[in-house]
């Protein structure tokens, strides 16, 4: 289990070969500035798309160690997205990394049911975040993916997400399926969803990992609160992953957490063929880098 960021810092650096990724529309600092540290450290091969001119102009004036790194320049950002996408088809990208583009321009080529990268499930977005206020990593998802998932479609974000604990070492992830109140109401469909969810767990459906649901944010977060209003889980106070009711609860959560908690984070899609490190266009360096450490250590994993 990786219980900080530098753990997961230090398990990126003792890969056993540079990953090779596939940035869209690299001309933009802070991405090549987190690219270069990853790069620096011996931990990613970048491949460069975008603005040849922009992203030369780049690396010269902030003295990035990437002017051996490979270049390639695309025809706007579309064309960078379905570059980048048939490399990992192809086998010359282990993921990809979204530079200075709008999301729905990657993630379109990304879900093409004809040349993308699907394997048959949902995709969704895993975000893990380091607070000040809580003893390990929490992660959350899905808060960039799917807006108003279906229970099935929930199924499908809950199992992604496990998966990418799994390969970080978490060999059973406490998991709560979060809404307003730890009580099911037809009023709230969310409730409903959160127990089916815990049942497929407790019939074997679920597997890998411990579901509670429904919860609310303050008995998942603190024990003492559950204590009080006696509900009884292992999940209490110790959760690993939060699955919430939809996209806009997650990015809403998420951004909580970073602008009011202090949080550090990083984000990536998964369910696809490969890890794609997603983040904000507006996000610091220090969260596009963590987010290229989290695919490159997820990628690694998925190969042995």
């Amino acid at each position: 289990m990786i219980r900080t960021f530098n753990e997961l810092t230090q398990i990126a650096r003792n890969t056993a070969a540079p990953k090779k990724v596939a940035v869209v529309a690299a001309h933009e600092e802070h991405v090549l500035e987190a690219v270069d540290l990853a790069h620096s450290a011996g931990i990613l091969d970048p491949i460069l798309i975008g603005d040849k001119g922009a992203i030369a102009a780049i690396i010269q004036a902030h003295g990035y160690q990437l002017t051996a790194a490979e270049t390639i320049a695309a025809p706007g950002d579309v064309g960078a997205a379905q570059m980048a996408v048939s490399m990992v088809r192809e086998g010359a990208a282990d993921f990809i990394m979204k530079g200075k583009l709008q999301t729905a321009d990657l993630l379109r080529e990304v879900v093409n049911k004809e040349r993308g990268l699907s394997q048959g499930r949902v995709m969704s977005h895993f975000g893990i975040f380091e607070l000040p206020a809580y003893h390990k990593l929490l992660a959350v998802t899905d808060g960039g993916m799917v807006p108003h998932p279906t229970c099935d479609e929930k199924l499908d974000i809950l199992t992604n997400a496990v998966d990418v604990l799994h390969v970080l070492g978490y060999e059973m992830p406490k998991v709560a399926v979060l809404t307003a109140t730890e009580t099911t109401s037809p009023k709230m469909p969310e409730s409903i969803d959160a127990a089916k969810l815990k049942q497929l767990n407790e019939t074997g459906e679920i597997s890998g990992c411990i579901v509670e649901g429904p919860i609310s944010f303050d008995l998942m977060f603190s024990e003492a609160a559950a204590r009080v209003k006696g509900y009884a889980s292992p999940v209490t106070g110790d959760a690993d992953l939060l699955v919430v009711p939809n996209m806009t609860c997650g990015n809403l959560l998420a951004k909580a957490f970073q602008f009011t908690a202090g949080a550090k984070m990083a984000g990536m899609i998964t369910g696809a063929r490969v890890p794609i490190a997603l983040v904000s266009r507006g996000a610091a360096a220090e969260e596009k880098y963590l987010s290229l450490l989290l695919c490159a250590v997820a990628a690694t994993t998925r190969d042995n």
